[in-house]
């Protein structure tokens, strides 16, 4: 009866030890089979396109290049916004040890789902106005990662615009519920002023709109500029058929939209601001950083791009001098 007793005992033992390993995961790894830690990051995603892709690749490959086990558990909200925070409050659940915030809705569902656990956004346009941090400076609380707005990205294209399309009525379409959307259209109208440049806007809901929202908006623009709005961008392909169609010039706000067939924009490489997320997550895993210690960043620098293939469709008059200016990009 000892012996049976002692027995029982030491198999209850073995359950604690295992149950306090899992535990512990959250906040500092766990074991891997070969020794070395494993960690576990929740990423959230508004929805599934090229630039937001991009994003998440780099921000892994920047992990892996710091040479961390890391298990992913990804998650897209679909562009539902009611789908944003149950998925972060579902890694808070898991006890993730890092939450990837890939676009504004997801940073901000993260950042109401938990203070404590640490997160790295990107695809962000405005990290202050959409409340995720008080200024691109001063840095507080349990959240950082770099914006997809470079602070002369939209000035640039604007003036590209008005240099090559003097006077040109400029049709833009964005989803008015995403905050990071209105930022942009706030800032094309600041920088088109002093300009010839007229702003024609028309707002959808959802992606299913897109294309009727061109449809409407052909007698009335010279040029189409899409921002970076998940909406609009994931339907880009509605856009640039009406674009081809009707000879109309397609400006967009990033250049993995011109792969999808825009003609030009200055923009920046979302796998770049992907792969900085990634080295301040790596970091903030080890423990030589917290994201408190983070400021938030822009990106490093943008330039323009053109799509060759789409500036012909579109019946765009070729500049020779877009030759050296810029880096080109071909359909996919």
């Amino acid at each position: 009866m000892k012996r049976l007793l002692l027995l029982i005992a030491m198999i209850g033992m073995i359950g604690l030890a295992a149950c306090s390993s899992d535990d512990s995961a959250g906040s500092e790894g766990k074991a891997g089979s070969d020794g070395e830690k494993t960690y576990t990051v929740g990423a959230t995603q508004i929805v599934e396109h090229p630039s937001l892709d991009e994003a998440y690749k780099g921000f892994k490959d920047a992990l892996a290049d710091a040479g961390l086990n890391v298990e992913y558990d990804f998650q897209s909200a679909q562009n539902d916004q009611n789908n944003v925070k149950p998925i972060s409050d579902g890694f808070v659940a898991d006890n993730v040890d890092l939450i990837f915030a890939n676009s504004t809705p997801s940073a901000l569902g993260a950042l109401q789902a938990t203070s404590d656990i640490p997160i790295v956004f990107t695809s962000v346009t405005d990290a202050v106005d959409a409340g995720l941090v008080k200024s691109m400076d001063e840095h507080e609380g349990n959240i950082t990662g770099v914006v997809d707005l470079h602070p002369d990205a939209i000035k640039e294209t604007v003036k590209f615009i008005s240099d090559n399309f003097s006077d040109a009525k400029v049709g833009m379409i964005y989803n008015a519920g995403e905050q990071n959307s209105v930022a942009q259209i706030k800032a094309v109208k600041k920088a088109a002023k002093d300009t010839g440049l007229s702003i024609v806007e028309r707002t959808v809901a959802n992606s299913s709109e897109v294309q009727q929202a061109a449809t409407t908006l052909v007698d009335e623009a010279d040029v189409f500029y899409i921002i970076t709005d998940n909406t609009v961008v994931s339907a880009l392909d509605s856009v640039v058929g009406v674009a081809n169609d009707q000879d109309i010039p397609l400006f967009v706000g990033e250049p993995d939209s011109l792969e999808k067939g825009g003609f030009a924009t200055f923009g920046i490489d979302y796998h770049t601001i992907g792969y900085r997320s990634g080295e301040m997550a790596a970091d903030i895993l080890t423990g030589k950083k917290e994201a408190s210690d983070f400021p938030v960043e822009y990106p490093p620098e943008i330039q323009l791009f053109i799509n060759k293939q789409a500036a012909e469709e579109q019946g765009v008059k070729w500049n020779d001098k877009w030759d050296d200016a810029a880096e080109f990009v071909e359909t996919k």
